[in-house]
């Protein structure tokens, strides 16, 4: 009997050991502060536009917007002849612009004129114009506009009596 005994009394001492345990408290469940919920994903950031002359215009008058008014690809002697540069792009560095106005078959040079253009993130006009007061010679010319030395385009006009 001392054998039940002794099992019994170490069963209970077991039960009691471990039934009194304390059970282990489940981790609190995470919680979300409102100001982490609602924050936005950063917006992606834009990729810049490079600076480029989207058009050349001539005409014979421009507004005050530096627009062609009057446009044409054909003067008379006394004309003056504009021509507008539209151009397009970001922020970033100055950009020279040169005309280069020639004359006839073999490109005589008539004028060459700069401006500094500063992009601004949106559309913008340059004008340069060529001016005779005695009276272009009759025939066919060319501006050649360049953007810091690389050419971005040509017109072709001609000055008729």
């Amino acid at each position: 009997m001392s054998f039940k005994r002794t099992t019994t009394l170490i069963l209970v001492g077991c039960i009691a050991l471990f039934g009194c345990k304390k059970k282990e408290e489940a981790p609190p469940p995470e919680t979300v502060t409102p100001a982490a919920a609602e924050t936005p994903a950063p917006a992606p950031t834009p990729t810049p536009v490079p600076f480029k002359v989207t058009s050349i215009d001539l005409g014979k008058a421009i507004g005050a917007d530096k627009k062609v008014t009057d446009a044409t690809t054909t003067f008379g002697p006394k004309d003056t002849i504009y021509a507008v540069v539209s151009s397009e792009g970001d922020a970033g560095p100055a950009v020279k612009l040169t005309a280069k106005w020639t004359f006839g078959d073999k490109n005589q040079s008539v004028k060459d004129e700069d401006q500094t253009v500063t992009p601004n993130g949106s559309a913008g006009a340059t004008e340069f114009h060529v001016s005779k007061p005695k009276g272009w010679p009759v025939g066919k010319y060319k501006v050649e506009i360049l953007a810091d030395g690389t050419s971005a385009g040509t017109k072709e006009f001609e000055v008729k009596k």
